[in-house]
C-alpha cells in the first residue's frame, strides 16, 4: 500500500475540518480522510493485525502536529479545531464563479450543445485556470485535480441535458462525501434548474439538502460565456498558474 506524504494529508485535513463546522474529534478524522486518497484500501487502512492502521493514525497525527506549528490548527487533547489561518489556506483552493443571471432565451448555438461539448468546455476552463481535468473519469462527467498527480478531486462536474437530475446529484453527493470535492451541476434548462434546488433544499426536506449549500448551479450559457472569456485570455493566465 502506498501512503501518502504527511504534506498531503495537510490540505485533506483541513478541508474536512473546515466542511464539518471547524471542529472535530480526531478519532472520527482516521476514517474520513481515508477517502481522499483513491489508493488507499479502506479495509487495509482498518486493518489491525497487520500494522497499517497505526501507520496511518501515525501520518495523520504528524499532519495534524505540523498543522498546530503553523497554527492553521489548534489540538485540544483528541479535539482538533481549525483556525482562520487554516480557513484561508482552504478557501485559496476554492475557484468560485460568479455570474450573471443567464438570458431567458435561449439560442440555437445552446440548442446544439451536446454532453460532449459540456465536457470539452469544463475541460479546458480548467487548463485555463491552471487546473489538470479529465472526462468520463470513473463515473463522473468532468472532474477537475490542482495537478495532474494530486489524489484528491477538487471538483466534480455533471452535466445535466437530458436524463435524470436526481442521479446526477446523487453521484455529486458521493463525491462531496467522499473527498469533499466541490460539487457543479450544469443543466440546459430552467426545469432542471428548478428540480435541483428543489431536491436540495436548504429546509432539509429535500433528499440532497447535505449538498445544497456547497453545490453550484451553472446554466450552458453561463458556462459559454465563461469558456468564451477564458479562453480568450489563456495564454496570459498561464503566466499566473505557472508552476
Amino acid at each position: 500500500m502506498a501512503y501518502p506524504s504527511v504534506e498531503r494529508i495537510e490540505l485533506p485535513l483541513l478541508q474536512e475540518l473546515n466542511a464539518t463546522g471547524g471542529v472535530e474529534h480526531v478519532r472520527f478524522l482516521y476514517d474520513r480522510l481515508v477517502g481522499y486518497f483513491p489508493q488507499l484500501s479502506e479495509q487495509e487502512v482498518r486493518a489491525v493485525a497487520n500494522g497499517h492502521r497505526p501507520q496511518w493514525r501515525r501520518l495523520v497525527q504528524r499532519a495534524g502536529r505540523d498543522l498546530d506549528e503553523r497554527r492553521e490548527i489548534e489540538r485540544d487533547r483528541g479535539r482538533w479545531i481549525i483556525t482562520d489561518r487554516g480557513k484561508r489556506r482552504v478557501s485559496e483552493e476554492e475557484i468560485l464563479f460568479t455570474l450573471p443571471a443567464a438570458d431567458t432565451q435561449t439560442t440555437e448555438a445552446l440548442k446544439e450543445l451536446s454532453h460532449e461539448d459540456v465536457q470539452r468546455m469544463l475541460v479546458e476552463v480548467a487548463f485555463a485556470l491552471g487546473r489538470y481535468a479529465q472526462a468520463e473519469f470513473d463515473y463522473y462527467d468532468v472532474v477537475w485535480r490542482e495537478a495532474e498527480d494530486s489524489p484528491r478531486i477538487s471538483h466534480v462536474f455533471e452535466v445535466q441535458r437530458k436524463g435524470n437530475v436526481d442521479a446526477a446529484l446523487a453521484k455529486l453527493k458521493r463525491a462531496y462525501d467522499a473527498q469533499r470535492s466541490r460539487p457543479f451541476l450544469i443543466v440546459a434548462s430552467e426545469r432542471d434548474t428548478n428540480r435541483a434546488e428543489r431536491q436540495m433544499s436548504l429546509a432539509r426536506t429535500g433528499p440532497f439538502h447535505e449538498i445544497g449549500r456547497v453545490t453550484t448551479i451553472l446554466s450552458f450559457e453561463q458556462l459559454r460565456r465563461l469558456h468564451r472569456a477564458l479562453t480568450s485570455v489563456e495564454n496570459i493566465l498561464a503566466n499566473f498558474f505557472e508552476r
